[in-house]
């Protein structure tokens, strides 16, 4: 195996490659002959908008925490009425198989978690309203 060190972005990476000594696949014979095709101009239609969901109203000076991708409430970690830290695991988002902590985003006390255990959220979906 050999190490490499490789920048990205500014971000430096090592990593190790193993060379694999399988034997090449023989060169295809015929060489596919490429064409550029233009597609035919359509009309501009606007764009169907979906269906908005009815989203609750906020009082003033009470913060929502929303949805940040879709997904299916695992596990509620904090109960109406609980006070939490900013930080503070509130409950787990699972999307796309990874399980994605959803976190107060600052000191508070929860007025209402507006989802249950198991049930499927949008991104933007209020999930909880904290003060």
């Amino acid at each position: 195996m050999k190490k490499y060190r490789i920048t990205v972005n500014g971000k430096t990476y090592e990593v190790e490659v193993e060379e694999i000594t399988a034997p090449a696949p023989a060169p295809k014979k015929e060489t596919p002959s490429v064409s550029t095709i233009e597609a035919p101009k359509a009309k501009a239609e606007p764009a169907p908008t979906p269906a908005a969901t009815p989203k609750k109203a906020t009082p003033a000076g009470k913060l929502t925490i929303n949805a940040p991708m879709p997904g299916t409430i695992l596990s509620i970690k904090a109960k109406p009425g609980s006070a939490v830290k900013k930080g503070q695991v509130i409950m787990i988002l699972e999307a796309m198989k990874m399980e994605n902590e959803i976190l107060a985003p600052q000191d508070g006390k929860i007025l209402s978690i507006e989802v249950t255990e198991g049930s499927s959220v949008n991104t933007g979906d209020i999930l909880a309203v904290m003060e």
